[in-house]
């Protein structure tokens, strides 16, 4: 077996996955499961029932040291669509894996594919893992260390303090501010500004497309308002998990690109 990324990296695997397999007699109909791989290491076969544990390869029930896959749940049901698999893994910044077509509705086959892909993506991020003791030191601390208090300035300990609800809400401020420089052609406002934005934006996870919500609110136009505001708008829907909402607020920012 080998899978595929739709979304993600082979060499650089998430450790969290969802897992999808199209019937083999109805490309339509789509299985999936999600697969994720816990930080520290376990036997999950140790606590699953008889008939779940029977799926896995017995060399797993006692090896608590080996990086392993864990499918939630542990068969693959049903999806709702291959779309909205697309829109859930960019939503959460899962990877999406194409693990093959299913040849049978048998809930023993759909197990055991859910079985095999997790092991698949374990190996894989086993792989990546490995690279992590070659790292040089210097990366290594961006990855697992904090940076000493001493080499940060208080404007830099504020933002870190902050929740992400905190730091949109700064952003919704500077917003405005920029919008006022911008019609004042005040160019040192301008860049301050510029400068607090990014600092804030660099500390909020991707999802949120923060470059692009500041690149629009520096545009020297209308649509460069609008856009920042749709932008807004969306980060906020996302934290509040509001997700009926996004699709018509990205329909509007494509209309506006």
């Amino acid at each position: 077996m080998s899978m595929r990324f739709i979304r993600g990296n082979v060499q650089s695997p998430r450790g969290h996955a969802i897992f999808f397999a199209r019937s083999s007699s109805d490309p339509r109909l789509i299985y999936c499961t999600y697969c994720i791989i816990p930080p520290i290491p376990m036997s999950i076969a140790k606590y699953l029932p008889p008939m779940f544990a029977a799926q896995l390869p017995p060399e797993e029930l006692g090896d608590s040291a080996s990086v392993q896959g864990m499918p939630i749940p542990p068969m693959l049901e049903e999806a709702k669509s291959m779309e909205y698999l697309e829109l859930l893994a960019e939503r959460r910044d899962d990877d999406l894996c194409d693990i093959g077509p299913l040849s049978s509705k048998d809930e023993g086959a759909r197990m055991q594919m859910a079985a095999m892909s997790s092991n698949e993506y374990g190996q894989l991020y086993a792989t990546y893992l490995a690279t992590f003791n070659r790292m040089p030191l210097s990366n290594r601390s961006e990855i697992g260390e904090s940076t000493p208090l001493d080499d940060l300035d208080a404007e830099e300990l504020l933002l870190q303090s902050m929740s992400e609800r905190q730091k949109l809400t700064e952003l919704s401020k500077l917003i405005g501010m920029a919008r006022y420089a911008i019609g004042g052609r005040d160019t040192s406002l301008l860049q301050e500004t510029k400068q607090r934005m990014q600092r804030i934006v660099s500390l909020l996870a991707e999802k949120y497309r923060g470059p692009d919500l500041v690149a629009a609110a520096f545009e020297q136009n209308e649509r460069g308002a609008k856009l920042a505001e749709l932008y807004l708008s969306r980060a906020f829907k996302l934290l509040d998990e509001e997700y009926a909402d996004i699709p018509s607020i990205e329909k509007a920012i494509r209309e506006l690109q």
